[in-house]
């Protein structure tokens, strides 16, 4: 997010694990959820063609950031994911 804007993207990720309720020697299953929000850009019509140009680089570089984020998220031999 940048100090001229409101909007963010944002990563959620939720684990679940599922086991048998009885005693017995099934494996637990871990999963791994990730839930993407983008940010958008709904104010476009109001802008003029340099502001929108503008703005449009801004979001572009926000989500570069995001798949920085995405691909570390998803790579478990990276112990650092680059959150800004």
């Amino acid at each position: 997010m940048n100090e001229n804007s409101s909007r963010s993207h944002s990563v959620y990720t939720i684990y679940v694990e599922s086991k048998a309720r009885a005693e017995s020697t099934e494996k637990i299953i871990v999963s791994k959820l990730h839930l993407v929000d983008l940010a958008g850009n709904e104010r476009t019509k109001k802008l003029d063609k340099a502001s929108r140009m503008k703005e449009a680089n801004y979001i572009n570089k926000s989500l570069s950031f995001l798949e920085q984020v995405v691909v570390s998220s998803c790579d478990s031999k990276k112990d650092h994911v680059p959150y800004r």
